[in-house]
């Protein structure tokens, strides 16, 4: 995922109900697979943000020396600024790029 291009909205959207559900037929199961999607970008979200921010680590015994690191805190302002993994996931819905099927077909 390309977090970069992204074009997910950072402040809150209303949606047209009809419109999440119409896939699916049930607004019900729609909102149960955007919110596993959703889920599931997070972790990959907090994944890529953890390695990326171990780079930076420094092990240090004594708490007096605290280093302010200006790239860490550029990567962490980057992700403060991403969309919330909800609207990520509702992008990816309404651009039929999330794959589900039912299980008891």
């Amino acid at each position: 995922m390309d977090l970069k291009k992204t074009t997910a909205p950072v402040n809150t959207v209303t949606y047209n109900r009809t419109k999440i559900e119409e896939p699916t037929g049930n607004i019900y199961e729609a909102i149960t697979i955007i919110a596993k999607r959703a889920s599931q970008i997070n972790t990959e979200i907090k994944k890529e943000l953890i390695e990326k921010l171990e780079e930076f680590a420094t092990y240090n015994d004594s708490l007096e020396e605290i280093f302010e690191n200006k790239e860490q805190i550029e990567v962490s302002k980057f992700y403060e600024k991403l969309p919330k993994p909800h609207a990520l996931a509702l992008q990816e819905w309404f651009e039929e790029k999330v794959a589900y099927r039912e299980s008891n077909k």
